[in-house]
């Protein structure tokens, strides 16, 4: 009696602690096939979401340093604006060039791995130090 159990995982250390479990507990009893990796759209909207907010963070830290360079205070934002995003990686299995079970498990996450960079454009308010503290006073 053959059985065939597909069992999708969010993660991946999980994944190989079971994989090794049923190899531990079944022996040779059990084949394992390789994994095969792909995103969920909520995964890239999320990914997506992630890269943006830090780009925005990235922006403000760096408009904070300018703004001690020459003594002033850097205000609230006036304009955020997303400039551009780019996706790269996340390869389906079935789309690369070599059968995917010719792969080793690390070309197969290297592959797999899916990377974003965002350009956002921010404007922010400028204060001076002196007003700022006469604020706080």
């Amino acid at each position: 009696v053959h059985s065939q159990v597909c069992i999708i995982f969010s993660d991946f250390g999980k994944m190989q602690n079971v994989c090794n479990l049923l190899t531990e507990k079944l022996g040779t009893s059990v084949t394992i096939s390789p994994p095969h990796f792909y995103h969920t759209p909520e995964a890239v909207d999320t990914l997506r979401r992630q890269v943006c907010i830090a780009a925005v963070g990235n922006t403000r830290r760096k408009a904070q340093e300018v703004c001690r360079l020459f003594g002033q205070a850097l205000g609230k934002p006036l304009l955020i604006r997303e400039e551009e995003t780019k996706e790269w990686g996340g390869h389906i299995d079935s789309h690369l060039p070599n059968s995917p079970d010719s792969l080793t498990l690390q070309e197969r996450i290297q592959n797999a791995t899916a990377y974003a960079s965002c350009r956002v454009f921010a404007v922010f308010e400028i204060k001076g130090k002196e007003n700022r503290r006469n604020k706080l006073l």
